[in-house]
């Protein structure tokens, strides 16, 4: 069941946000893929943040027993895989498939829809899911985030910021 509901969440958020809009927005303009050497690392980016949501989504069910869907969220704390380095790394693959997408398609609409897209999952991070976990998890959140970045992956451990403080890299 577990399985279920993360495939369905895939389907409708990421699936949306990154496949069935920005499908609207070119054919709506009438913008068409374009094979060169941009295009191939618009390419390369999709498969990259397709990669990036799938091995999220992985996690969520595995380490942390639950969902991304803030109606299903995990029952611990994920803090493995791709979550060790960035503490968003679902948003920051979605954004990446869009990033690949305007590449691929040359478009400039589908580039202010990534912007978009970035600017309210910010928002969304900041207003509703840090002050979610910090309730759900308390000191162990706070301890994660004083060591792994909001935006910006860390390759390497840095010093604790003070208590109850998430970065913003």
């Amino acid at each position: 069941m577990l399985a279920f509901k993360v495939v369905l969440f895939i389907l409708l958020v990421p699936g949306t946000v990154t496949v069935l809009v920005p499908y609207l927005i070119v054919t709506a303009r009438g913008e068409v893929p374009a094979f060169d050497l941009l295009g191939l690392v618009g390419l390369f980016a999709i498969a990259l943040g397709w990669g990036t949501l799938l091995q999220c989504a992985w996690d969520f069910a595995r380490s942390g027993r639950g969902t991304p869907a803030p109606i299903d969220p995990p029952r611990r704390l994920v803090v493995q895989g791709l979550y060790r380095f960035v503490r968003n790394p679902m948003y920051l693959g979605a954004v990446t498939i869009l990033l690949g997408e305007a590449a691929l398609f040359r478009s400039p609409s589908l580039l202010l829809y990534g912007a978009a897209c970035w600017l309210g999952s910010h928002l969304f991070v900041l207003l509703y899911e840090e002050p979610t976990l910090r309730r759900m998890f308390g000191a162990e959140y706070d301890a994660y985030c004083q060591t792994v970045p909001r935006w910006l992956p860390r390759w390497r451990r840095s010093r604790a910021k003070g208590p109850g403080t998430c970065s913003s890299d």
